[in-house]
């Protein structure tokens, strides 16, 4: 066998190497696919990542609840008493010193980093108990004049912040934003 005849079958030895792990591949990734796919978020849920609330009808000392990814939204235009209440207990001992506030993120929870605008009229919560996640009653509820979960006797602020009780968090406040003067965008 001559040295050209041995280049030749090197050639089509690799050739027949590189093809059979190209087809491997190939195949791999069309079984893996559909796998991975499956993965993703289904379009029902993609089309309530985000939801537009009107709040034109909601007077001041007034709640709406919604429900949003599968949990419960409390929107609250609270009342310049509950208001004066919340910033009052700012420099109250608090359980959890941070806003859970996504819309500011890094910031402590004062009352005005809770809420969505400078004057604190809204409130927009994840009404969630961040103990075992059961649903807190409002309107004033509990000892702080705001939210009380019967489950295991936590009770948040006029601020949602948790005050007394097992939960270690505040209630966590979700993406949210006014998209007109009457609509809140969540998400």
């Amino acid at each position: 066998m001559s040295h050209v005849e041995d280049d030749t079958d090197n050639t089509r030895r690799d050739f027949l190497y590189y093809a059979t792990a190209g087809a491997g591949v190939v195949t791999v990734g069309a079984a893996v696919w559909p796998l991975v796919n499956q993965m993703n978020p289904s379009a029902d849920v993609q089309a309530l990542s985000q939801i537009f609330v009107d709040v034109d009808g909601l007077e001041q000392g007034m709640q709406l609840t919604v429900n949003f990814l599968g949990k419960p939204v409390f929107i609250r235009r609270r009342t310049d008493e509950e208001i004066a209440l919340a910033r009052e207990n700012d420099g109250a001992s608090l359980v959890d010193t941070e806003s859970r506030n996504p819309n500011k993120p890094g910031t402590d929870a004062a009352d005005v980093n809770r809420t969505m605008d400078d004057a604190g009229e809204w409130l927009v919560m994840i009404g969630v108990c961040t103990h075992l996640g059961c649903v807190p009653l409002g309107n004033g509820a509990g000892d702080f004049g705001g939210w009380f979960c019967p489950c295991h006797g936590s009770h948040y602020d006029s601020a949602g912040r948790i005050r007394r009780g097992p939960a270690p968090e505040n209630m966590h406040i979700p993406l949210a934003e006014f998209v007109d003067e009457t609509t809140i965008q969540l998400g």
